[in-house]
């Protein structure tokens, strides 16, 4: 199975922490690394949660765009929580819902304890379908 890497301009260079933000598989599966709220630097850029996500999900969406896809492509998603509760939960159906309506790709959630970087709270990776 051929594959091709991209790391779009938009986001920080991912190659020093070990990782690529996109890989697509065989011309239609697209796979995106977790996405953090980073700056272009790789620095998270807030200690709020709610900001996390949204610069998250707009992290996300620059990942897709490299690929010529957006959030319609998006069939799965993997969210990763530091101390998960139901507040948190709420957050990111809120802004799930606002993305994706009453049509939104799988989903598993996982808390943990820590992710990969100091004050990071909330990471999310996603597998999408290019047409």
């Amino acid at each position: 199975m051929s594959h091709s890497i991209i790391n779009p301009q938009g986001l920080h260079n991912p190659v020093g922490f070990g990782y690529s933000h996109v890989a697509r598989a065989s011309g239609e599966l697209v796979f995106i690394a977790g996405q953090y709220a980073s700056d272009g630097d790789g620095h998270v850029t807030s200690s709020d949660f709610t900001e996390q996500v949204e610069r998250s999900l707009a992290n996300l969406r620059t990942a897709l765009a490299a690929a010529g896809l957006d959030y319609r492509h998006v069939v799965q998603l993997r969210t990763h929580i530091v101390d998960h509760d139901t507040d948190k939960l709420a957050i990111i159906a809120r802004l799930i819902g606002e993305i994706w309506g009453d049509r939104p790709p799988t989903q598993t959630l996982t808390g943990v304890a820590a992710l990969a970087l100091p004050g990071m709270l909330f990471e999310i990776d996603a597998i999408a379908v290019s047409p």
